[in-house]
Parts: structure tokens; C-alpha cells; sequence
């Protein structure tokens, strides 16, 4: 597995993964709607692109196949952290992580992690500062305001 830089390339591919992966990994921890609403099947890719490019973002591929993204900003703020569906379990957000909370010299990295991510911050030692509900197009989505401490 190699793990490089966002190129405006990636940009479709991890739309498609983003929406793909939420669809069928946090099915057991989100209704329907609340998928729909989180990841709906339509997107501005341009919009994407801005974003994407606005944080350091790191691409996990093996064999030009994409595994999984994420990125996090000099603030600490860990934004996005997303692997293939065919590829859970399999260390790639540990890997994508691993660098991630290494980029930027802050204290600690902070994360809104889903139902369906938050045993994995845990087990990185992120606590949990607070329980949300964030409101995505008139569904209510319950997620976790994270902390990990790096020094």
C-alpha cells in the first residue's frame, strides 16, 4: 500500500468511495434517510475539489486502486478519514492515520466521528468530549466530538 498526496484526479474516485462506503459499511448505525442525507447520491465535485485541497488530504492506493482518504488541517482538525468497503479491517485507516496525526505540530488531533467510526478512534486513544447531533438535511445524525493528546 502506498499513501501520497490528493491530486485533483482523485477527486470523482473518492466522491464514489465516500458515498459507497457510507452506504454499506454504516448501514447497522444509520437509517436509510440519514445515509441519504449524510452521503446523497448527487455532489458538486467542484465543491469536493475545493475542500479537498483546502486541508492536506493523503490517498491510499495499492496497484492504482484506491483504498481509502483522509485529511486533516494545521489546526489538528482530522476531517475526513474514508476506506473502501472491500478494504475494512484491514489497517488502511491506521496506515492513512498514522501519517495524518503526524503532518502538523499541534497537541492533539481532533475528529466528529460517526457511530460507526468511534471504536476506531478509541482504540487509537481518542476520547470522547462530547455526543452531537448534526443536523444534515432534515435528518439528525448522532456523531462524536473526539480528542486524541499527542504529547
Amino acid at each position: 500500500m502506498k499513501i501520497r498526496t490528493y491530486r485533483p484526479a482523485d477527486c470523482v474516485p473518492l466522491m464514489t468511495l465516500f458515498y459507497d462506503t457510507i452506504h454499506t459499511v454504516c448501514t447497522g448505525d444509520y437509517t436509510p434517510a440519514q445515509l441519504d442525507a449524510w452521503a446523497p447520491a448527487d455532489r458538486d465535485s467542484a465543491a469536493w475539489d475545493r475542500s479537498l485541497k483546502s486541508r492536506t488530504t493523503l490517498v491510499a492506493e495499492e496497484n492504482g486502486q484506491i483504498l481509502g482518504f483522509g485529511n486533516i488541517g494545521p489546526d489538528g482538525y482530522l476531517d475526513l478519514l474514508y476506506v473502501h468497503r472491500d478494504w475494512q479491517r484491514r489497517g488502511v485507516a491506521a496506515a492513512i492515520c498514522d501519517f495524518l496525526e503526524t503532518l502538523y505540530p499541534v497537541d492533539r488531533v481532533t475528529v466528529h466521528a460517526s457511530k460507526t467510526a468511534r471504536p476506531f478512534f478509541e482504540a487509537r486513544g481518542y476520547q470522547v468530549l462530547e455526543t452531537r447531533q448534526a443536523e444534515r438535511q432534515g435528518q439528525s445524525l448522532t456523531n462524536y466530538l473526539m480528542e486524541k493528546e499527542l504529547i
